[in-house]
C-alpha cells in the first residue's frame, strides 16, 4: 500500500501539497504535527500536516517528506478550521495564515551547509585552485561543516557560489540542508553542594581548608546564609550577587568538588507577586450591567458593552473572567494596543496571579512559544491570555470567553502582510467555532457594532455614568484662528490652553497634551521659490525631526540631514510649516522649564520596554506633561490627570476617509476620557480653527448617540458599511505606464461584473510609496448579494488578469473589509 500526507507550506500558494510517507509514519502523523518537506530544487520547508490518506496526486510525482518534527499535534484540529475560514474570508491563502499563526521559532529554517567529502582528502586538484577555494579547503581544518554565511564572512563577500561550485565539481565538498530549531528553552543555572559535603563534619573540614582562600569560604557562608533564609534552591547568579564574587570563584568551588552545578529549564515570563488580590465590589451599576450581560448570553453569542470612560469596564470584565475561569474555562483578553498591557498586565496579576500570560509581538521568540505551549498543554499558568491581536492564532481547546477591550479601534486590523484580519470580526468567529461567548467593551463603539447591537443581532448593555459618580470631563473649543487674529497665541497654545496648563501644575496636577502627529514638523519650505522637499521613494514631503537634526520620509524611512539653504534656489530662508509632538515638547520646555516634559509617540517607544518606561514615569509622577499621539488615546488611567489638550482638531477631521468623522469623535472622545478620572472634575481644551463643526460639538457635548445617527443617515445615502461590505484591490508597480494600463483593465473588467459598485482605479492620497505607484479599485457588496460568489467572481478576474504577461509584474493586494 503507498500512503500520502497533504501539507500546508508556510508560503503564498493555493493549494496544499502531497507528500509520500511510509506505513508507520501514516499511523503516526496527526494533523497539526509539523514535518520538514522539500520544495523546489533544494529548500526544505517546515510543513502542517492537513491529512493522511491513500490518494496519489495525478499532476506530479510525490516526494518523500524529510522527517517529523513533533511527538504530538501543535495545532487543534479547530484552530485548522479557523485557519481555513480565516483564509477564505480574508482572501489570502493557507500558508499566509500559517506564517502569521506559528511562532518563528516554529518555522524552522533550512540554510544550505557545505561539508568535506573526506576520500578527497589527499587533495590532488590543488594547483587548479583558486586562492579563495583554499581559503575555504582550509577552514574544514577546524570545523567538520560550514554554513554558506560562515565562507561568506570568510571571504567578506556575497558571492561564493562560484568558488563552491568549483570545489563541488571536483568532488572535494558536497551541499546538504541543515534544519536547526529556533527555540532553545531558558536554562537557568542552580548550584548546591555535593553529597558529601552535605555532611555536617566534611563541611567544617571544607571551612578549614578554605582559611587561605578567603573569598571562596565567604562564598561558602553566604550560601548557608541563603540557604537559612529559603528552602528554594539556590541561582548561581543570586550567588555570585550575594557573595559579591565573580563565576570564576564559584567555579573553583566546583573543580574543588565542593559544590555542583545542575540547570533546570524555566518559563521566561513569570509572575512573582502576591496572588488572587480581592476582587474589588462593584457598584451598583457595575452589578447591573454584569447581570445584564450574563442574561444576553442566553439569547446572543456577542455583547457589546457600552461605558463611557472611567465608568469602570475593567472590573466588569474582570468578575466576568473569574465566573469563566473557575468554571474550568480559558479566557482570551484581547487589546488593540501593546502599550496598554503594561497598565493591565499588573491589575489582572493582583487578581489572577500565575493564571495569566501575556502574548504580544514584543515578546521574543521564545517566550511567545512558552506561552504556545503553556496554552497548548492546558497549563493552569495559561488560563487567562492577555494579548494583541496576534492572540487569536493561539491554540485554545477549551476557550469560554473573548473579551475586546477597546473595540473600536483600527489597530485590530492586520494591513500588511496578508492575512488581513480585523482580529474583533475574527475573534468572534473563533468563540462560535469554540461555543465561547464574546464581550465587546467600549465608551465608543465603532458604527458597525452599535448597529449590530442596535439591530438585536449582539446583545447590548450601557453604562452611562463614571465610577463613583465622577463628572464628566468640561469641554470647551477654543477658535484658534479667532486667537490669531487677536494675537492670543504663544507657539501653538492659546492662552486659554497655556493659563490651565499653568494652574494644574500649580495645583500639582498632570497635563496631557495630544497631537496626532509625530516629529517636528510635516514640512520645510524655502520662502523664497516655495520649494519643501520631497522623499525620492514616496509621493510625500520629509518631515523635520528636530532631534537628530534630520529629515525623514515616515514611509519608507529614507532620511537625510537637515538642510542649511534651500536645494532649488540656494536661499538660505528656510522656514517649517505645521507642527508634531517633538515641536509641541521643544515649545514646552521653554514655556515651563521648570517641569518634567514627556513625549509618546513610535519615535520614543521603540524597544520592549519603551511603552512601559513612559507610562510608569508618568504613573509615578516622575512627568508632568506628556505630550504623544493617538497611543495616548487607548484605555490608559492616570489617576493625577486633570486637564487634557488637544492642539489641532482638524487635521483628523479632514482625512480623506469615509470613517474620519466617526475616527475623530473617538479619537477625541477617549484622549478627553483621560483626565478627571479621581475626584475632581477634569478640563478638556479642543483647539480648532472651525469650532463650530458638528463633530466637535457633539464631543462637546459627549453625544454618541447623536453622532452615530448622523454617520449611519451618511453611509445609508453613500452606501458604506454597515449597509453594505467593502472590498479593497490594491495594485503596486514601478512603471507608471503600467500601472496606468493595468489598473484600467482591471477596473473594467470588475465593471463588466459588478456594474456601479465599483469605485476607481483612483490613485490613493499617497499615490507613490518606496518608489512603487498605487492605485486603488473599491467593491462595494450590498447587504443582499452573496458574498462567497463575489468573492469567487473576483478571484476569477484576478486569475485573467494575471494570465496576461505584460501584467504579470504588477502586485495585487486584495483586502477584505479594508476599513
Amino acid at each position: 500500500m503507498v500512503y500520502f500526507v497533504d501539507v500546508i507550506l508556510p508560503i503564498p500558494v493555493d493549494n496544499a501539497f502531497t507528500y509520500r510517507i511510509s506505513e508507520t509514519e501514516y499511523s503516526f502523523i496527526k494533523p497539526g504535527m509539523r514535518l520538514a518537506v522539500p520544495f523546489g530544487k533544494s529548500k526544505i520547508y517546515t510543513s502542517m500536516a492537513l491529512s493522511v490518506h491513500q490518494n496519489e496526486p495525478r499532476i506530479y510525482e510525490a516526494k518523500e517528506i524529510e522527517q517529523i518534527l513533533d511527538e504530538t499535534p501543535i495545532v487543534h484540529p479547530e484552530q485548522l478550521t479557523f485557519w481555513q475560514w480565516m483564509a477564505e474570508y480574508y482572501m489570502c491563502t493557507l500558508g499566509e495564515v500559517m506564517r502569521a499563526a506559528l511562532p518563528g521559532a516554529f518555522l524552522l529554517e533550512s540554510e544550505t551547509i557545505i561539508k568535506r567529502i573526506v576520500k578527497n582528502s589527499s587533495q590532488p586538484h590543488l594547483d587548479v585552485l583558486d586562492e579563495e577555494a583554499e581559503m575555504i579547503l582550509q577552514a574544514f581544518e577546524n570545523k567538520p561543516i560550514l554554513r554558506i554565511s560562515e565562507v561568506m564572512q570568510l571571504l567578506g563577500k556575497k558571492r561564493v557560489l562560484p568558488s563552491i561550485k568549483t570545489l563541488i565539481d571536483l568532488d572535494l565538498v558536497m551541499l546538504d540542508q541543515e534544519i536547526y530549531e529556533s527555540y532553545k528553552p531558558k536554562l537557568i543555572s542552580y548550584v548546591r553542594l555535593t553529597p558529601d559535603y552535605e555532611v555536617e563534619k566534611m563541611m567544617h573540614q571544607a571551612l578549614d581548608e578554605l582559611d587561605k582562600a578567603p573569598k571562596q569560604r565567604e562564598i561558602l557562608l553566604t550560601y548557608f546564609s541563603l540557604q537559612a533564609r529559603s528552602k528554594k534552591a539556590i541561582k548561581s547568579k543570586d550567588l555570585q550577587d550575594a557573595s559579591s564574587a565573580t563565576a570564576a570563584q564559584i567555579k573553583a568551588l566546583v573543580s574543588k568538588g565542593i559544590f555542583e552545578t545542575y540547570k533546570i529549564q524555566k518559563d521566561r515570563i513569570i509572575y512573582s507577586g502576591k496572588e488572587d488580590s480581592q476582587i474589588k465590589d462593584l457598584n451598583n451599576q457595575q452589578e447591573r450591567a454584569l447581570k445584564e450581560i450574563k442574561e444576553s448570553y442566553s439569547n446572543h453569542e456577542v455583547c457589546l458593552l457600552h461605558g463611557v470612560t472611567a465608568s469602570g469596564k475593567t472590573e466588569v470584565y474582570v468578575n466576568l473572567i473569574k465566573s469563566y475561569l473557575d468554571a474550568g474555562k480559558q479566557v482570551l483578553y484581547l487589546l488593540p494596543e501593546i502599550a496598554l498591557t503594561t497598565q493591565l498586565v499588573s491589575r489582572l496579576q493582583e487578581y489572577f496571579g500565575n493564571q495569566l500570560s501575556v502574548f504580544h509581538s514584543k515578546y521574543s521568540v521564545h517566550e511567545r512559544v512558552e506561552v504556545w505551549n503553556n496554552v497548548l498543554n492546558k497549563e493552569s499558568k495559561a488560563q487567562l491570555i492577555l494579548g494583541a491581536r496576534s492572540a487569536l492564532f493561539l491554540p485554545f481547546s477549551n476557550l469560554g470567553l473573548v473579551v475586546v477591550d477597546e473595540e473600536h479601534e483600527s489597530s485590530y486590523k492586520q494591513y500588511d502582510p496578508a492575512p488581513r484580519y480585523q482580529a474583533r470580526d475574527a475573534g468572534i468567529v473563533l468563540a462560535s467555532l469554540q461555543n465561547a461567548k464574546v464581550l465587546l467593551g467600549s465608551a465608543t463603539p465603532s458604527l458597525e457594532t452599535y448597529y449590530n447591537a442596535s439591530s438585536g443581532k449582539y446583545g447590548l448593555v450601557t453604562m452611562k455614568e463614571r465610577y463613583g459618580n465622577i463628572l464628566m470631563p468640561e469641554n470647551s473649543i477654543i477658535d484658534i484662528q479667532d486667537r490669531q487674529r487677536k494675537k492670543r497665541m504663544t507657539g501653538h497654545f492659546s492662552d486659554d490652553l497655556q493659563r490651565a496648563i499653568t494652574d494644574a501644575l500649580a495645583l500639582g496636577e498632570q497635563v496631557i497634551l495630544f497631537q496626532n502627529r509625530r516629529g517636528y514638523s510635516p514640512i520645510l519650505e524655502c520662502n523664497t521659490c516655495g520649494h519643501a522637499p520631497q522623499c525620492p521613494n514616496c509621493d510625500v514631503s520629509l518631515t523635520y525631526h528636530k532631534h537628530k537634526e534630520q529629515l525623514r520620509c515616515h514611509y519608507c524611512g529614507y532620511h537625510i540631514a537637515m538642510l542649511q539653504k534651500c536645494m532649488a534656489c540656494g536661499s538660505v530662508e528656510l522656514d517649517t510649516k505645521g507642527f508634531g509632538t517633538e515641536q509641541i515638547e521643544t515649545e514646552l520646555k521653554a514655556l515651563y522649564p521648570d517641569y518634567s516634559i514627556g513625549r509618546m509617540d513610535s519615535d520614543t517607544t521603540r524597544g520592549k520596554f519603551g511603552f512601559e518606561k513612559i507610562i510608569t514615569a508618568f504613573e509615578q509622577g516622575e512627568i508632568d506633561i506628556l505630550v504623544g499621539t493617538q497611543m495616548l488615546t487607548k484605555g490608559l488611567d492616570f489617576r493625577n490627570v486633570t486637564l487634557v489638550g488637544i492642539l489641532n482638531a482638524d487635521n483628523m477631521l479632514n482625512i480623506p476617509d469615509f470613517r474620519a468623522h466617526e475616527r475623530s469623535f473617538q479619537l477625541i472622545q477617549q484622549v478627553s476620557g483621560r483626565a478627571g478620572r479621581t475626584e475632581k472634575r477634569g478640563a478638556v481644551l479642543i483647539q480648532s480653527y472651525n469650532p463650530h463643526h458638528q463633530i466637535l460639538q457633539q464631543v462637546s457635548m459627549n453625544d454618541y448617540e447623536a453622532m452615530y445617527h448622523e454617520q449611519l443617515e451618511e453611509r445609508h445615502i453613500y452606501k458604506y458599511p454597515p449597509f453594505c461590505r467593502l472590498i479593497k484591490i490594491t495594485l503596486k508597480h514601478k512603471d507608471f505606464q503600467k500601472i496606468e494600463e493595468a489598473s484600467q483593465w482591471l477596473g473594467q473588467a470588475l465593471k463588466n461584473i459588478f456594474r456601479d459598485e465599483i469605485l476607481g482605479p483612483e490613485p490613493p492620497p499617497v499615490s507613490r510609496i518606496r518608489n512603487e505607484y498605487h492605485r486603488n479599485i473599491l467593491i462595494k457588496i450590498p447587504r443582499k448579494q452573496s458574498l462567497t460568489k463575489t468573492k469567487q467572481a473576483i478571484l476569477k478576474v484576478r486569475t485573467s488578469f494575471l494570465s496576461i504577461s505584460q501584467f504579470r509584474s504588477v502586485k495585487i493586494v486584495i483586502n477584505v473589509d479594508n476599513y
